[in-house]
C-alpha cells in the first residue's frame, strides 16, 4: 500500500508540475547518474593504472626489462632483423664520430641525453653532417630537444640497415633537413606514457599524455611529417610497436625523397 501511495503522489506531482520544474528534475537525475558513472570509471582507471609501469622500460635503470621496442607481438613483427645487440641498445645513448661527418647516436634516450648531445654537437663543430640513429627510444622531451637542435644546425638524419629507431627515436629523425631510411632499417612508433618513476594519478597522467602529444604533433608538423605517422603511434599500446613499412616511411615523409635530397645538396 505504501508503494502504491508513493506512486500516486509522484504521478500527481508530475501531472501538476510545470515544464521548467520537470526539466530541472530530469537534469539533476541525469547529472547524478553521470557522477555515479564517472566515479565507477575513475575507480576502473585507477585499478588499471596500478598494473601499468610507472616508468619507461626503455630507461637503462630498469634493466633487465626489455625495451618495448624489442618486444614481439602485435600489431606486427619487425620487418627486418635488428643487428645491434639488445644489451648495447639498452645502454644510455652514446655518440661516436664516424668517417664522412656521420655521428652515430646509439642506445636508449635517457633523461639528460639532449644536454649531452648538445655538448657533442658543440664540440664537433662543422664536422657533423648526418646523425645515424640506432635507438629503442626513451625520454620524449629529450628526443624533441635533440630533433630541434638537429634542424637548427641543418644536419641530416639516417637509420642504417639493421639499425633500430623506435618509440621516441623517430621524433629525432624528423629533425633532419634530409632523412634517410636504408634498406633493412627498423622504424616503429607507439603511444607516449609516463616516463618517470613517479606514480601519477589518472587525471595527471592523462593531462601529461595530452600535453606531450600536442608538443610532438606540433613539432612533427613543423618538420614536414604527415599526420598519419603520429596517428599510428597513438593507436598502438606502449608495450607494442607499429613498424613502418618502406612505403609508409615515404608516404609520411619520414624519409625525404631522393630528388629533394639532391636538390638540397646542390644549394
Amino acid at each position: 500500500m505504501r508503494l502504491e501511495s508513493a506512486g500516486r503522489r509522484l504521478k500527481d506531482y508530475v501531472l501538476s508540475a510545470d515544464d521548467g520544474a520537470l526539466m530541472r528534475h530530469v537534469f539533476h537525475a541525469l547529472l547524478s547518474a553521470a557522477i555515479v558513472l564517472a566515479v565507477i570509471d575513475w575507480r576502473e582507471i585507477s585499478a588499471a593504472n596500478a598494473e601499468l609501469p610507472g616508468f619507461d622500460p626503455a630507461q637503462p635503470e630498469t634493466m633487465p626489462v626489455l625495451p618495448p621496442a624489442l618486444t614481439e607481438g602485435g600489431p606486427q613483427a619487425a620487418p627486418s632483423e635488428i643487428t645491434t645487440s639488445i644489451e648495447l641498445l639498452k645502454q644510455p645513448i652514446h655518440f661516436e664520430l664516424k668517417p664522412g661527418g656521420v655521428l652515430l647516436a646509439q642506445g636508449a634516450i635517457e633523461s639528460g641525453a639532449a644536454a649531452r648531445f648538445e655538448k657533442e654537437i658543440a664540440a664537433r663543430g662543422e664536422y657533423v653532417k648526418t646523425v645515424s640513429l640506432d635507438s629503442p627510444g626513451g625520454a620524449v622531451g629529450d628526443a624533441l630537444a635533440m630533433s630541434k637542435l638537429i634542424r637548427e644546425r641543418k644536419i641530416g638524419t639516417r637509420v642504417a640497415g639493421g639499425a633500430l629507431c623506435a618509440s621516441s627515436c623517430p621524433i629525432i629523425m624528423a629533425g633532419g633537413v634530409t632523412r634517410e631510411a636504408e634498406n633493412g632499417a627498423v622504424i616503429g612508433v607507439h603511444q607516449v606514457f609516463n616516463g618517470s618513476k613517479e606514480k601519477l594519478s589518472p587525471e595527471r597522467a592523462m593531462s601529461e599524455a595530452q600535453r606531450t602529444t600536442a608538443d610532438v604533433t606540433r613539432h612533427l608538423g613543423e618538420m614536414g611529417i604527415k599526420p598519419g605517422l603520429w596517428l599510428h603511434a597513438m593507436e598502438t599500446p606502449p608495450d607494442r610497436l607499429y613498424y613502418l613499412t618502406p612505403e609508409e616511411i615515404r608516404k609520411f615523409a619520414l624519409a625525404t625523397a631522393p630528388e629533394k635530397v639532391a636538390a638540397r645538396n646542390t644549394k
